[in-house]
């Protein structure tokens, strides 16, 4: 099997030409962003603003290309609109949407959201997205007008998780209107791609996509935006952290020392960056058997209350293990949703009147974006 190398992957996308320029768009500078990795090829088109969807034949053109060399078994191709870019018939600045994030046009949407709400971990695997999604539709509940952005970029789950299928449309190719899920808007890199279709994005392409779905969203009027943030405390986070205007964060943990441990990063990652930590669920808090009602408390219990005590930040609540939520998430209707009136949703209902009474108490307003100064 031949290797795929980015010489031949070039040369592939030196035969697809623009039909607006009459070039390649290798020599016009329109690559950018070219990963590749076990077969798997990742890059980016990038076009001026004013041509936004209309361009979508020549991404696809693009596509097909290097998806027919021999050894290639994926292509994600994305069109990157900027505002007096490569595709403008100006020569790229930086690596691709990498140097150009913060030229990355601005949508209205960011401009009418009251209030934006991160919910993170330190780690994966303690139920931060169905936190996130659950808490996002118990604000709803509570009056809010909400939104929900799923923000990891490598693994989008909100699509699933809120049972919503299809792509976003656009009225004028600039700003995608945001789907809609039991009531919430939303919007993911999930509706974008295909659900099997692996992100092999460097880290440059996951700062602009997040900014364009940030700001390329027509999200408004909205009062909270609930962000449900990738784990970890990399660059997607900072990124946000210094472009979102962030109004506070909710940390999610298991009870557990190992994954407080991680958690107690996260949120310490906040505060470097200026940004309130709203407070902390303890997720996975116990188990209770259906069957005979005795409770266990498989990941210990009440750890994330003492470490919320130790850190001065408020507990916000405590979710059980418990079937009928991992049930109805798989199932694309969480469970504040498939059941309104139940405890579950008693639980996040009253998690999200905390984090609106938090939101309130800052009655000034999300601080300005931080600007992270190294010493």
């Amino acid at each position: 099997m031949a290797t795929i190398t980015e010489e031949r992957i070039l040369e592939a996308l030196r035969r697809v030409r623009d039909p607006e320029q009459g070039k390649d768009l290798v020599s016009l500078g329109m690559i950018g962003g070219l990963a590749i990795k076990d077969g798997n090829v990742g890059f980016s088109v990038e076009v001026a603003a004013q041509r936004g969807a209309a361009a979508e034949p020549l991404r696809k053109a693009a596509e097909q290309a290097v998806f027919a060399l021999e050894g290639v078994t994926s292509v994600t191709a994305v069109l990157t609109a900027h505002s007096g870019g490569a595709g403008a018939g100006q020569p790229p600045t930086g690596n691709g949407p990498a140097g150009s994030a913060a030229a990355a046009p601005k949508g209205s949407g960011a401009d009418r959201i009251g209030s934006i709400v991160a919910v993170a971990s330190g780690k994966g695997g303690v139920g931060k997205s169905t936190t996130a999604a659950n808490l996002a539709l118990a604000l709803m509940a509570e009056g809010a007008r909400t939104g929900l952005l799923d923000a990891d970029i490598y693994g989008p789950s909100m699509p699933r998780m809120m049972g919503v299928r299809g792509k976003p449309t656009t009225a004028d190719g600039k700003v995608l209107d945001p789907m809609n899920g039991h009531g919430v808007k939303l919007m993911s890199m999930g509706f974008l791609v295909d659900e099997e279709t692996p992100m092999i994005w460097r880290g440059p392409m996951v700062m602009s996509a997040l900014q364009q779905l940030l700001q390329d969203v027509d999200w408004g009027p909205l009062d909270v935006l609930v962000v449900d943030m990738p784990p970890g405390t990399g660059d997607a986070q900072l990124t946000l952290a210094q472009t979102a205007k962030l109004a506070g964060a909710v940390i999610v943990s298991t009870p557990q020392d190992i994954a407080l441990l991680d958690a107690r990063k996260g949120l310490n990652m906040f505060r470097k960056v200026d940004v309130p930590v709203l407070g902390i669920v303890e997720n996975m808090s116990y188990f209770q058997c259906p069957h005979c009602g005795e409770r266990s408390d498989i990941f210990s219990h009440g750890g994330a209350r003492r470490e919320a005590e130790r850190l001065g930040v408020p507990f916000l609540g405590e979710i059980p293990l418990d079937i009928a939520i991992r049930e109805t998430s798989d199932g694309g209707r969480p469970i504040v949703a498939a059941e309104p009136d139940g405890p579950h949703a008693a639980a996040y209902r009253e998690i999200a009147m905390k984090v609106l009474d938090r939101l309130d108490a800052g009655a000034d307003g999300p601080k300005p974006a931080p600007k992270i100064v190294i010493r």
